[in-house]
């Protein structure tokens, strides 16, 4: 069931019962299982359909022809993959799980259908592209201008962030199945910067990193220390003037 993603498009628009059945109709057409490092779609495929992550993690990726590696993105339970590369005849990207994951492949006709037919999820699935945009520009400014302890706090603050608006962090936790060369990746550090980094964050007592458990004891500090504004995530319910009359 999309209960991640009708949770996400519900921080823009509230949507009507008969949105929320279309959505469950349209994510239970194919259910795929996947394992961690198993790729959901390589550069140069054409994609098909759309991919809605319903549990676990994934990334995005390029490799350099060197065999290194830029994460793009992190994308969670509730976010969809490839919204609109359907439109385009290959993938400039691949995209990898990072955990186990549980996903649902959408026919882009149904898609489609899906925006003519319903003005709400229409609205909300061009606000989802556009944060999604908007969570790209934050990272190219976090991977060029900050120093590494500020990247490293500004991605644990922004996916401490996205996970308790879609109701899956617990209380100052969250589950966060990212190893330490993938978070490299993601901020252009080695694996022995990333881990150093870390150790001083925890030392400031800052953040705890057991396991895949994230604890933030203080999160108002962390986001002192990574200079984080959330206003690039836009959890504002920007598009009240289009709730269902349910809401």
């Amino acid at each position: 069931m999309p209960t991640h993603l009708i949770r996400k498009l519900e921080l823009f628009t509230m949507l009507s019962a008969e949105d929320k059945q279309a959505l469950k109709a349209a994510v239970s057409q194919r259910i795929r299982q996947l394992r961690p490092k198993e790729d959901i779609i390589h550069e140069g495929d054409e994609p098909r359909h759309v991919t809605l992550i319903l549990e676990g993690w994934a990334c995005r990726y390029k490799y350099l022809e060197d065999g290194r590696r830029q994460i793009m993105a992190f994308l969670l339970p509730g976010d969809i993959c490839d919204l609109r590369m359907f439109i385009l005849t290959q993938m400039d990207h691949s995209i990898s799980a990072v955990s186990s994951i549980t996903l649902a492949e959408i026919p882009a006709d149904m898609l489609l259908d899906l925006a003519d037919n319903s003005p709400r999820i229409s609205r909300a699935l061009w606000w989802t592209s556009l944060v999604e945009e908007a969570i790209s520009r934050e990272w190219i400014v976090n991977n060029s201008r900050r120093n590494a302890t500020e990247r490293m706090a500004h991605l644990l603050c922004e996916i401490f962030i996205r996970l308790r608006a879609i109701g899956l962090t617990n209380g100052q936790s969250c589950e966060i199945p990212v190893i330490q060369a993938e978070f490299g990746d993601a901020l252009g550090l080695s694996t022995v910067h990333v881990n150093r980094t870390l150790q001083d964050l925890r030392a400031a007592n800052l953040v705890l990193l057991k396991g895949k458990t994230l604890t933030i004891p203080d999160l108002d500090s962390l986001k002192a220390v990574a200079l984080f504004n959330a206003n690039y995530l836009h959890l504002d319910r920007e598009g009240r003037e289009f709730d269902a009359n349910e809401a």
